[in-house]
């Protein structure tokens, strides 16, 4: 690796498993040191033994991103552990299937409290230190799904990322000037940590004949795309959105097969 992150402490918030797993072990291979959370105790620690054994450096912290002191704890810790914080990675979020006719609003809520809520909570507790520093990069994992599509049953999942957007953008106006800049990743259709089974055969073929570089994308596709966005090849970007789909997003019409 060529260590583009060397010396910079970076929190992966949801960082336990698929993309999240990908961006915290891309991240400690370019020479950060990682602090992973989530809410799966077993995965976290296994993921910080493998970043580990590769010769990164990592520890787990459990957290659960919609409560009010989970992103302050994660800090202190980041700053206890190994003195500083750089790099924030907002990968946190769920997904549950409702369609709107019977969507309970608890369901509704509790999208918004992680998805959206959790990532302006990471945020807030990340700045003191990043404005004393006038130094942050500040990576949101976004989608394709709200801010450019929209798929049945997911209304809440769509609400909160197009949020996530329009936050993204407010709030690089504003830390612009103390040195912080924030983007975001839009994944299409990626391979989660259950690999093809997450996509049953008939479903790929779609997904495929829709995709116009003809695949599915890979959790470490992300994970690169994060790596840019945190190093300083992209002192110069913030407020942006990059849409890592294959090009899912551009055909008007289906592609031929």
């Amino acid at each position: 690796m060529s260590g583009r992150l060397a010396g910079k402490v970076a929190i992966v918030a949801g960082g336990t498993k698929g993309l999240g797993a990908a961006i915290a072990e891309r991240m400690a291979g370019e020479g950060a040191k990682v602090l992973i959370s989530g809410r799966d105790d077993r995965a976290g620690e296994a993921l910080a033994a493998t970043i580990a054994r590769a010769g990164g450096t990592a520890r787990f912290q459990r957290a659960d991103m919609a409560e009010l002191d989970a992103a302050p704890a994660l800090v202190r810790t980041a700053l206890e552990e190994w003195g500083g914080l750089h790099i924030l990675a907002y990968n946190a979020g769920i997904f549950p299937q409702s369609n709107l006719i019977n969507m309970p609003p608890g369901e509704w809520d509790r999208t918004m409290a992680v998805n959206l809520r959790g990532a302006m909570l990471a945020v807030k507790a990340c700045l003191p230190e990043m404005t004393k520093k006038r130094y942050g990069r500040i990576v949101l994992t976004s989608s394709i799904t709200g801010p450019r599509a929209a798929v049945a049953g997911w209304t809440h999942y769509a609400a909160s990322k197009s949020g996530l957007n329009g936050f993204m953008r407010a709030a690089a106006v504003e830390l612009g000037p103390l040195g912080i800049a924030i983007n975001a990743i839009e994944p299409g259709n990626i391979y989660n940590s259950a690999g093809e089974n997450a996509f049953p055969a008939e479903r790929r073929a779609i997904v495929k004949s829709v995709i116009p570089l003809g695949r599915i994308g890979e959790p470490d596709d992300i994970g690169w795309a994060a790596v840019y966005l945190a190093s300083d090849e992209a002192k110069y970007v913030t407020g942006q959105s990059l849409i890592v789909d294959g090009g899912q997003t551009l055909p008007e019409w289906p592609l031929d097969e």
